[in-house]
């Protein structure tokens, strides 16, 4: 029997590639004007903090362009042969940001100088818990219904951004306010645990659902399969 696609129509996938590319564009630009914001205001301060906050968003960009590379091509069979290639990217720049974070958090728990009170750090670090997650969930909603795991994981890594900017937020005002400084390092190291996992799954190829053919979602499965999908999906990789 003739598989029947039950994913997005050639013209819905167009459109679909066109939000991600605008989507991939908007997270760049913010972010290379964060980093210079970021590694400013933590130079001036004598922040870690800031300053990993700052490298943090040249990962990001790194993350994002390997994603607008893959989605400049204008055909689809293009985009998919670069699936691959630009997931492991991804993944890598996954492992670079959780060592990076690792370092840093390591290097505040262990007293190698104290920050001082930044404003401007504060107010950048909000502004970016407020812009980051709708970045990341429009990116992630367009990247499903179309199939790109790449589209999803790069997504991720912008949702990492965001949970970097509320660690940053928090760190800066208990710091500010109370002199907590081993708050901001302590929950950064799980936030670098779970950059490792989302790094391994991009690499795997994980945490994607592209819609089956009929033939496919008409196979019985009670549960996911070894890609971790279930019913009514196959796995992008």
């Amino acid at each position: 029997m003739t598989a029947i696609s039950l994913g997005p129509s050639p013209a819905r996938r167009e459109t679909l590639a066109r939000r991600i590319r605008l989507l991939v564009t908007a997270t760049i630009i913010y972010n290379v004007i964060e980093a210079v914001a970021a590694l400013t205001a933590g130079t001036i301060a004598s922040s870690t903090a800031l300053i990993g906050f700052g490298l943090d968003s040249v990962i990001e960009v790194s993350s994002a362009a390997a994603v607008a590379w893959q989605f400049s091509a204008r055909d689809h069979a293009v985009r998919e042969a670069r699936e691959h290639t630009t997931l492991r990217i991804i993944a890598v720049s996954f492992f670079v940001l959780a060592a990076y974070v690792t370092v840093d958090a390591v290097r505040a728990l262990t007293g190698t100088g104290e920050a001082e009170r930044s404003l401007p750090g504060i107010v950048l670090a909000a502004l970016s818990l407020a812009v980051m997650p709708f970045l990341s969930a429009a990116q992630r909603r367009a990247g499903r219904e179309l199939g790109s795991a790449s589209a999803v994981a790069d997504s991720k890594q912008t949702l990492l951004c965001t949970y970097l900017s509320a660690v940053l937020l928090a760190g800066l005002v208990l710091n500010a306010a109370l002199g907590w400084s081993w708050a901001d390092p302590v929950a950064a190291l799980a936030i670098a645990a779970l950059a490792v996992k989302e790094g391994r799954d991009a690499w795997q190829g994980k945490g994607c659902c592209a819609p089956a053919t009929a033939s496919a979602a008409a196979t019985p499965s009670d549960d996911a399969d070894a890609c971790g999908c279930g019913a009514d999906c196959a796995c992008c990789s």
